[in-house]
């Protein structure tokens, strides 16, 4: 951790993580986009709610209390870009309402990061691979044009 982000880390205690965790989930609960997905999946609120807490917690701090896979568990739900929008859009609502500007800052970085990582590889884990690149070029991948009839 640099300088900078101790500082930052530095206002985040458990308390607020524990805070910012229940508010989140109280929102998403009630969410027409993402209550649903969760109201299908989550049967033990508190568990769920204690394991949000050391995830966040790991991130945040680095405290180590989390323990698992977020893409085997989000891999096989029927989740789409969708839902992610939605979901930063009410984490980064919560984080603003809950948290002193830093500590929202540092939240939200992590949350958008976490975002495009589980998109990502859950369509990897469809098998929806963005094309492959040959191994020597440079930059990102290319779609090749479809071929066109040529004229006689």
């Amino acid at each position: 951790m640099t300088g900078g982000e101790a500082t930052e880390a530095a206002e985040i205690d458990e308390a607020m993580i524990a805070r910012l965790v229940d508010a989140f989930y109280t929102a998403a609960r009630r969410d027409p986009v993402i209550g649903p997905v969760f109201a299908t999946k989550i049967t033990d609120w508190d568990h769920h709610l204690r394991r949000m807490c050391a995830f966040w917690s790991s991130v945040t701090l680095g405290s180590g209390r989390y323990t698992g896979s977020p893409m085997q568990a989000h891999a096989p739900l029927p989740i789409m870009d969708d839902h992610f929008a939605r979901w930063l859009d009410l984490w980064i609502e919560t984080v603003r309402r809950e948290c002193p500007p830093q500590a929202a800052a540092r939240f939200t970085l992590f949350a958008r990061r976490i975002a495009q990582s589980l998109s990502h590889g859950i369509e990897a884990y469809r098998g929806r691979l963005p094309q492959a690149r040959d191994a020597g070029a440079a930059g990102p991948p290319v779609a090749t044009p479809p071929s066109r009839p040529s004229r006689i």
